[in-house]
């Protein structure tokens, strides 16, 4: 007799078979014991942001609080700068008495720059004192003032050479006569770079007084017949950055040669020339007088 197949055998539809486990390993028919995720709510997720928001605000303002610092530290190290720069600026220029190393520099840019400085009437006076016969005072008068030259188109070559190679910058020259028209001389300045460039150039000159600047004729003048041949005697002294020549003849035309040697020149013609060369370099190497503060006479 078969065995009468019933449905107890089965699972229940929806239920689990006593004795067993479901696949999470609790016993069949328990309910699990983790509670379910709450859902979130609206109050729940305005708190959050508002959260989020302050630590973030609180986060910027810490950042802000460190940037308003190294601003203001780099502010104040400009601020430091500045003000002791001005102290420096305020010490350097205040016045203050010249040292005698500034004194003397002020004397030689003073004396340097006065052949451009000055007027061309500066350099060469109108008139020129000279001592004549029986040491009588008298006057030389200027004729002309020739255009500034090359320092090698005013003199001899061999004296050329030698203001070349100590950087002569120019000559300027002009022609006088005596109080009698009866001699010309011509005066020459030649411009060095500076007192040590014109004494390098002195001891490279020559002593041969034929040599030196080349006279300048005005025509129409007492002094037309003047020329290279003329020149009795030639000299030189320096001044300064200055080497001022200076060279005699007769108003006549007489050259050097036409001169016997038995026969001496007049006794005034070559102490005039001298004296209005030294005169002339005088008045260009005068020391200046020196102002006693670096902004004038108030220290």
């Amino acid at each position: 007799m078969k065995a009468r197949r019933t449905t107890s055998g089965l699972p229940r539809a929806g239920g689990t078979t006593p004795g067993r486990t479901n696949p999470l390993g609790t016993p069949a028919g328990r309910r699990t014991r983790v509670p379910a995720w709450p859902g979130a709510s609206p109050r729940r997720a305005t708190e959050a942001r508002r959260l989020a928001e302050g630590a973030e605000l609180r986060q910027g303002v810490r950042y802000r609080r460190w940037f308003v610092v190294l601003v203001g530290g780099v502010l104040a190290m400009s601020v430091v700068v500045v003000l002791l720069g001005t102290i420096g600026l305020f010490a350097e220029t205040r016045a203050r008495p010249l040292t005698p190393g500034e004194q003397h520099r002020y004397q030689q840019e003073e004396v340097a720059r006065r052949w451009q400085a000055w007027p061309a009437s500066g350099v060469f006076p109108e008139e020129v004192k000279y001592l004549g016969l029986d040491r009588a005072q008298q006057y030389a008068r200027r004729v002309g003032i020739a255009p500034a030259a090359d320092c090698r188109d005013a003199v001899d070559a061999s004296v050329a050479g030698a203001l070349d190679e100590h950087g002569c910058v120019t000559l300027l020259r002009a022609t006088y006569v005596d109080q009698t028209a009866a001699f010309v001389f011509t005066v020459g300045v030649a411009v060095l770079e500076d007192e040590e460039s014109r004494v390098a150039a002195s001891e490279a000159l020559t002593q041969d007084d034929r040599v030196g600047v080349l006279p300048v004729a005005f025509p129409g003048t007492a002094t037309e017949r003047f020329g290279t041949e003329q020149r009795q005697r030639t000299g030189w002294v320096g001044a300064g950055p200055y080497i001022v020549f200076s060279t005699g003849g007769y108003a006549d035309g007489r050259t050097r040669v036409a001169i016997p040697p038995e026969e001496t020149l007049h006794s005034e013609l070559w102490p005039a020339a001298r004296s209005i060369g030294n005169q002339i370099a005088y008045f260009l190497a005068d020391p200046p007088k020196v102002p006693p503060c670096t902004q004038g006479n108030v220290c």
